[in-house]
């Protein structure tokens, strides 16, 4: 059920950030994020994340949105979305900074968090 990543990645939009001259937070908070477990086939409900320091541009939110939802189907492991996700929007948005955090509902009493930043943090 994997899809080619850039079908997913050519949804995103873009637009000129209005102070490209000063760093900035924006923060997206995405409630209704849906995948498919690939073990079980049963869907995974999460919440995803992004906290980004802009560069040139900035994320168009529709296609955004248009974006996550791509996933709805898509047999894809916790950790493989979240990476997937972050690489799909640092190639497209080219931001300074970006975190992208997936905060999943709990199954069998356990929930997840999984978190990955760009630039990665150098090892001390």
């Amino acid at each position: 059920m994997n899809s080619n990543p850039s079908e997913f990645r050519d949804i995103l939009e873009v637009f000129d950030n209005p102070a490209p001259q000063r760093n900035f937070t924006i923060e997206h908070h995405c409630p209704e994020f849906t995948s498919v477990c690939p073990k079980t086939g049963q869907p995974d409900y999460g919440t995803i994340v992004f906290t980004y320091v802009p560069d040139k541009i900035c994320v168009e939110l529709k296609s955004l949105k248009m974006y996550l939802q791509r996933f709805r189907n898509e047999g894809i492991f916790y950790e493989a979305v979240t990476n997937r996700i972050l690489d799909d929007f640092v190639a497209v948005v080219q931001p300074r900074r970006v975190k992208v955090e997936s905060r999943w509902t709990p199954r069998g009493g356990l929930n997840s968090n999984i978190i990955v930043e760009y630039p990665e943090e150098s090892s001390k």
